[in-house]
């Protein structure tokens, strides 16, 4: 009763070893993982990196599991600064170091053989103009496609509420000027900004969706929420991505539920599977 290939974002279940997330994910039944990458979750900026994603493409492979990756750990480059430095940030070697971590993450994906590389934008600190952080921004995205390119990983930017690009719309323009940019498509985050019905955007955006997030979220509210303790319509999510033919990875994100991963994984598909299995029976 479901065609879609699904997958668990590890920064839900940030309290287990990387190995035994995968385990309880795989044991659950998901189709695959999104690994953020973080410092206790394969820290891409500690030597061994790529002997440990070897070893973690082994495993994958061996249990038949896909993977996208996730760069949005909180404080990965900065102890003292969430999400800093970003695409955006005034001093260009800030900005560097965030354009080298986005091409060691898609290394990384080339390793795994993940579907995409997903990364965001950024906040403009005050005293950045809009217009230079949009040229700081064309100009990073650019060398992270250069370098996913060269690696045969997609490159997905996710618009993110509160970020320079926020919207679909957002990240429509700058593909305009750079077309081989994939879209990371959260459909709770279209409920946070109230840009577009979720459902409505995956059939408009089929073409270029490199990877998808799913949770439930208030209208409005930026909260990844267990599925049924929100205001999405699930169900016609599923439906649009089944209409689309949607081959990739659907990824469960609830960033805020490793207290309870044991319980959260399993439920969280068991949940999903529901809502097909009730549309079959209907």
């Amino acid at each position: 009763s479901m065609s879609l290939r699904l997958a668990y974002n590890t920064n839900g279940t940030a309290n287990h070893r990387l190995t035994d997330a995968v385990a309880i994910i795989a044991e659950a039944g998901y189709d695959g993982v999104a690994l953020t990458l973080d410092h206790h979750h394969l820290d891409p900026m500690e030597p061994g990196w790529q002997a440990r994603a070897e070893a973690l493409a082994r495993d994958l492979a061996a249990r038949r599991m896909g993977c996208v990756i996730e760069t949005g750990a909180r404080y990965l480059l900065d102890p003292r600064a969430k999400h800093e430095p970003t695409l955006l940030t005034a001093d260009a070697a800030g900005r560097a170091r965030r354009v080298a971590f986005l091409n060691r993450a898609t290394d990384i994906g080339a390793i795994l053989g993940a579907e995409a590389m997903s990364f965001w934008a950024g906040v403009p600190r005050p005293g950045v103009s809009p217009h230079q952080a949009r040229a700081w921004l064309r100009e990073g995205v650019s060398q992270v496609l250069e370098h996913a390119a060269h690696r045969g990983v997609a490159a997905a930017l996710e618009p993110e509420p509160g970020m320079l690009v926020e919207t679909v719309d957002d990240f429509t323009a700058l593909r305009a000027e750079l077309p081989w940019l994939t879209l990371a498509l959260d459909l709770g985050h279209l409920l946070v900004t109230g840009e577009r019905d979720p459902a409505a955007a995956v059939a408009e955006f089929a073409d270029c969706i490199g990877t998808v997030a799913i949770e439930d979220m208030a209208r409005g509210v930026h909260v990844h929420l267990p599925f049924g303790e929100g205001d999405m319509d699930i169900p016609g999510c599923l439906d649009a991505l089944e209409r689309a033919d949607f081959q990739k990875l659907v990824c469960v994100e609830l960033s805020r539920e490793s207290h309870r991963a044991d319980a959260m994984v399993p439920a969280s598909l068991a949940w999903l599977r529901g809502c097909r299995e009730a549309r079959r029976v209907a």
